[in-house]
């Protein structure tokens, strides 16, 4: 089970940073900007492994704590993916140097990991639409009311926009076919890969004795949460900070539409009633985590006195007794 485990995590690596690449090409060639590009096109790609596998855990594995595990701690991941950028980001604070239409993004996804929290709490006290949660419902509609607003606010920055789209072009060579058709390929391989984790994630909880709860937040969360570290480090390397944060902010929101997707083909009922109350403690971290990026995003310090800020170490220690409370549970 290791040794397919690896493997798949092999194949999303290379695969999902070919799709993340190809995915910045067509952005291109439709004109774009890097804001909007990471919030939606490169969020929506990089999370694909999280979206088949949290399918392929709710239809085939029958593993909703696979599901929630991977959609939350993915979450989580994402922040910690942050204060890695922060590191590698030598010449000021990375949430000095995005901008802070950022902190749009990581308010929706504290609004949204805030009714998570509380419907897990009183699951009961919600109705449902059929087998589906109502609180799904809600997690959909704000999602789309995330999008519609992000779209307005950058609509609003039109002399930056443009600016922006004055850039040197880096991929004149590479016609729009070519990149659908690559984009297209990687696609495909990153849900056949991701579509093996469930099962390979459940019989290694079996195995080890950690419990679905900690290997889907902890071991299938990182896994599927790579992607985004290839993306967002190399955004980095080429100085578009803008687009690494909105890939990660972008990503979280995505993640929690993606659970609410999960809920709707989980047909045995509302799937926060078929999960361990572990979870809850994943949907707090990922709140306050969040919080202490809008913090930083916020305040906009002009230096760090280490090779990581303050708000990126806070991120961290955060995320360090969360894996230990989750571990604890198992």
């Amino acid at each position: 089970m290791w040794f397919y485990f690896f493997i798949c995590t092999g194949v999303i690596v290379y695969a999902g940073s070919r799709l993340s690449r190809y995915g910045d090409i067509i952005a291109e060639k439709t004109g774009l900007g890097r804001t909007w590009t990471g919030l939606i096109l490169i969020a929506a790609t990089t999370s694909l492994p999280e979206f088949i596998t949290g399918i392929s855990s709710v239809t085939y594995a029958d593993a909703p704590d696979i599901a929630a595990g991977d959609v939350l701690g993915s979450c989580v991941f994402n922040l910690v993916i942050l204060s890695f950028l922060d590191a590698l980001y030598p010449p000021m604070p990375i949430s000095s140097k995005a901008h802070g239409g950022n902190i749009l993004s990581a308010g929706f996804g504290i609004l949204i990991l805030s009714l998570l929290a509380i419907s897990m709490v009183g699951k009961d006290a919600f109705f449902s639409a059929g087998w589906v949660g109502s609180y799904s419902l809600l997690i959909i509609v704000l999602y789309l009311l995330a999008m519609r607003t992000a779209f307005k606010f950058e609509k609003r920055k039109i002399a930056e926009f443009v600016k922006e789209m004055a850039v040197e072009l880096r991929y004149e060579k590479i016609s729009v076919r070519r990149a659908v058709a690559l984009y297209s390929l990687n696609a495909g391989i990153v849900i056949i890969a991701a579509a093996f984790l469930p099962e390979i994630g459940k019989r290694i909880a079996e195995e080890t004795g950690l419990g679905q709860t900690f290997v889907g937040s902890a071991l299938i969360a990182l896994t599927t949460s790579l992607p985004e570290v290839v993306v967002s480090a190399s955004a980095v390397r080429m100085d578009a900070v803008d687009l690494a944060v909105g890939n990660l902010f972008g990503s979280n929101l995505f993640n929690l539409l993606i659970l609410a997707l999960d809920d709707v083909f989980f047909m045995k009922g509302p799937i926060l009633s078929f999960i361990s109350d572990g979870h809850l403690i994943s949907a707090l971290s990922a709140i306050a985590m969040t919080g202490i990026a809008v913090i930083g995003l916020t305040y906009r310090s002009a230096r760090k006195r280490l090779f990581l800020h303050w708000d990126s170490i806070g991120i961290i220690l955060v995320y360090i007794m969360n894996l230990l409370m989750l571990y604890k549970r198992r």
